[in-house]
């Protein structure tokens, strides 16, 4: 007697192709944005071009409108998938319930292996650089971004006023103090590193000493 051939089920191997799809989606979206960081790094916004980006991402240049609407979409989501992941952490190390000044140790740990230690800082870097000619691209850091970070780093130091750890608001009324040194290391990075490197949690510490005094707690 033969023997009936089992086939697989309609209904079994669907999703498993479906998953499959979905990976490759997934991976050509991220190879896309890599090489949008490439380019945009290389380039400038203004200059790179999105045939570009394809060729380096060893993609049709049509695969890039199935993710992103236009350029500016994808300099959007570069930012929003590099640097939101950062910013929930740092909205979660200001609410541990330390010393202020430990918390502002914190920070600037996350700020020398996250940030500088990374290739997040070229995307901090390609706002300072392009933000004045595309203010919307600087809008759009400022409300994904920045915005975030000054709520988290104002709640912080309203608790340590109110605990009587800080002698001063200075800090609350300009919370851009505490991640200055952060802001000029990268600037310096990109352009003076090459003839003077610069250590940057050394400057953050000092900078931290500055704020707290020396004999603060580490």
């Amino acid at each position: 007697m033969t023997r009936a051939l089992k086939l697989p089920k309609a209904g079994a191997a669907a999703p498993n192709a479906k998953r499959g799809r979905a990976a490759k989606s997934a991976a050509r979206r991220e190879a896309i944005l890599a090489a949008a960081l490439d380019e945009f790094s290389a380039q400038g916004f203004a200059a790179t071009r999105l045939d570009d980006v394809a060729r380096r991402a060893d993609v049709a240049k049509g695969t890039i409108y199935l993710h992103f609407r236009d350029k500016e979409a994808l300099f959007q989501e570069l930012i929003r998938s590099v640097l939101s992941p950062l910013v929930g952490t740092l909205e979660t190390v200001t609410q541990v319930d330390a010393p202020f000044a430990a918390v502002a140790e914190r920070i600037v740990d996350v700020f020398v292996r996250q940030v500088y230690g990374t290739r997040r800082k070229d995307v901090i870097r390609l706002i300072i650089t392009e933000g004045p000619r595309f203010p919307k691209l600087a809008e759009f850091y400022y409300r994904e971004v920045l915005s975030r970070v000054i709520r988290a780093v104002r709640g912080l130091v309203r608790h340590a006023i109110d605990r009587g750890e800080l002698e001063n608001d200075a800090i609350l009324r300009f919370p851009q103090l505490l991640v200055a040194p952060g802001l000029v290391a990268i600037i310096w990075s990109g352009l003076f590193d090459r003839f003077e490197p610069l250590d940057v949690r050394a400057l953050m510490q000092a900078h931290l000493d500055l704020l707290f005094g020396q004999g603060r707690a580490r």
